[in-house]
């Protein structure tokens, strides 16, 4: 479908010119496959490039955001296609595949947690606690005054900003600007807001940054993307591709793909692929989300003593079952090791160096898994990548933005002289499709060429990746700021996510409802939540293949921690 509009066609009473979102995306495809080198086999190529974009729209872009998000997320559906694909052909042979990559979905699914219910409700509604299951150990997600102590403010330099962020601890990151970790008095958002970013304005930006190192929190000043481009870190950075596989070791046999196209209930390119996902809140489960989409059997596995947003596993952890096991304890540790010796994929989304602590490491599994003969895949994201300067630093979706540039760049286009994180976790998404794609890769090249794997990406690598798109011509952009809603760009850079979230969405309802129709969304009963669950049907269609998942969300911990005995449910297969 050809999405090109022509000269003066109005939409929104907004008149637009010949933007074409297909062909940027075809466009932006070209570019991809430049930017990740040789990190993309040479055999799989012909099938990325053979990836058709379907799309119904004949407007603008659909987020109020100057980034090819759109584009750049397609077009890495079409590398994950491709790949998955050149596996199906393993499989069962080479034949002609339909390749196709939705553009309404591939939108969707970088803010799919906004799009998600359960019982009917979304992310935002306030009764939807009393379904899901508090992993929100520190309160400091359910707090409003502890929430914002992960937000974007001002410092004693006026027009430098730096985000702070108290992850899902806060106590520490309020405690360094001398606030209190708890005040249950302060319930306003306004006043939270203006309390916080009064004691950042007492610190300049370096200082900041000294405090935040000295306690080890995810904190970053806001650079704009020239000035990234600069440090040391971004230069090193940008000579990176957006993800990387590496050879861990050669000396395993090819392992044949386990599963069988022909199997019951569908033709699953993962089916019978085992995963161990240890991850939490977006980035490193949409990962495994990614691979249990296409079949593969994927356990969460999350500690009890760690904190979780609540609301992101009813999308995150779809397919999936999930149970808690405390690496630190050896009764824990064995039940660990006793289902890593059929793994055949390991994620990990912790902080760079957290399970090499605990002795899992990806040299460290390949040595617990060498007597098996058959190689291993292991998938690490993080905030600033494998390599650089800043590696091992700990941070965030929003931390990113910043850093890179996404969120001076957003205010810029808002009329504004100060940086506006972004709407959604798109970064996120992107991030967990670019490892998804790595742990393909990984298991493609296993059973062709043998040996153990090791994939790396990072939350920088899909802004770096994003931003080297170029943001929208200055026509276009005008056009994005006369469509979408006065109310969107009232917003500063203090303003939180939720909030930039809450009004982008509202403002994306009437400006784009074809994003929101019900043939993009299934619905199915979640047996662990016990209730149904609504959720964005997979983005890539591959011929003579069914993407979906086996089964419904369910909470961190719901499950025994076997590969054994696994349910189906049946009101998924539709999907």
């Amino acid at each position: 479908m050809d999405g090109t509009i022509p000269n003066g066609t109005e939409q929104n009473g907004v008149k637009h010119g010949r933007y074409s979102m297909l062909e940027e995306t075809e466009n932006t495809l070209e570019t991809l496959i430049q930017l990740a080198k040789d990190q993309i086999p040479q055999e799989c190529r012909r099938l990325i490039t053979s990836v058709t974009f379907d799309t119904a729209n004949t407007g603008s872009p659909y987020f109020p955001c100057p980034f090819k998000e759109t584009e750049a997320v397609a077009a890495l559906k079409a590398v994950e296609a491709g790949i998955a694909a050149s596996i199906a052909n393993l499989i069962e042979g080479e034949r002609d595949r339909r390749l196709c990559v939705n553009l309404e979905r591939a939108s969707a699914f970088v803010f799919s947690a906004y799009l998600s219910t359960i019982a009917g409700m979304n992310k935002g509604n306030k009764r939807v606690t009393t379904i899901l299951k508090d992993t929100d150990l520190l309160q400091a997600q359910s707090i409003l005054y502890r929430r914002l102590s992960a937000n974007l403010y001002e410092t004693k330099n006026p027009g430098e900003y730096f985000h702070l962020h108290g992850s899902l601890e806060a106590t520490t990151a309020l405690n360094m600007i001398g606030l209190e970790g708890h005040r249950p008095d302060m319930t306003d958002y306004r006043e939270c807001v203006d309390l916080i970013e009064s004691h950042v304005k007492q610190y300049t930006a370096e200082e900041l940054e000294a405090m935040n190192a000295k306690h080890r929190q995810a904190g970053v000043t806001a650079l704009k993307w020239e000035d990234f481009k600069n440090t040391p870190h971004g230069r090193t950075l940008l000579q990176e591709p957006p993800w990387r596989v590496a050879t861990l070791e050669s000396s395993s046999p090819p392992a044949p793909f386990p599963g069988s196209l022909t199997a019951a209930p569908k033709r699953q390119v993962l089916a019978g692929i085992r995963v161990l996902e240890l991850c939490r809140v977006i980035a490193g489960p949409a990962m495994g989300r990614g691979l249990a989409e296409y079949g593969a059997d994927v356990i969460k596995v999350t500690s009890p003593h760690l904190s979780d947003v609540p609301f992101f596993q009813v999308d995150g952890n779809l397919g999936k079952h999930t149970t808690d096991l405390d690496l630190r304890k050896p009764e824990d540790r064995k039940v660990f090791e006793e289902l890593l010796q059929s793994a055949d994929v390991v994620l990990d989304g912790y902080r760079p160096g957290s399970l090499k602590r605990l002795g899992y490491s990806p040299r460290q599994i390949v040595e617990l898994t060498k007597h098996r003969n058959r190689g291993i895949v292991y998938v690490a994201e993080d905030c600033f990548g494998h390599v650089g300067e800043w590696a091992g630093r700990p941070g965030w979706q929003q931390i990113a933005d910043c850093v890179t540039g996404l969120a001076w760049l957003q205010g810029e286009f808002m009329g504004l002289n100060e940086p506006v994180v972004p709407p959604f976790p798109m970064s996120d998404y992107g991030t967990g499709c670019m490892g998804t794609i790595a742990a393909l890769t990984g298991l493609y090249k296993r059973a062709k060429y043998g040996g153990s794997y090791h994939g790396t990406t990072s939350l920088c690598q899909y802004d770096i990746y994003l931003l080297q798109l170029g943001i929208y011509p200055e026509d276009e952009l005008r056009e994005l700021r006369q469509m979408h809603d006065p109310e969107f760009f009232e917003l500063r850079h203090s303003d939180s996510v939720d909030e930039v979230g809450k009004r982008a969405l509202k403002s994306m309802r009437r400006t784009h409802p074809e994003l929101f129709e019900d043939r993009h969304l299934h619905e199915g009963f979640s047996r662990a939540f016990k209730a149904p669950i609504k959720f964005v049907r997979p983005v890539v269609d591959i011929g003579g293949t069914w993407n979906g998942f086996l089964r419904n969300s369910r909470p961190n911990g719901y499950d025994a921690p076997t590969w054994e005995g696994w349910e189906m449910d049946e009101d998924m297969l539709t999907a």
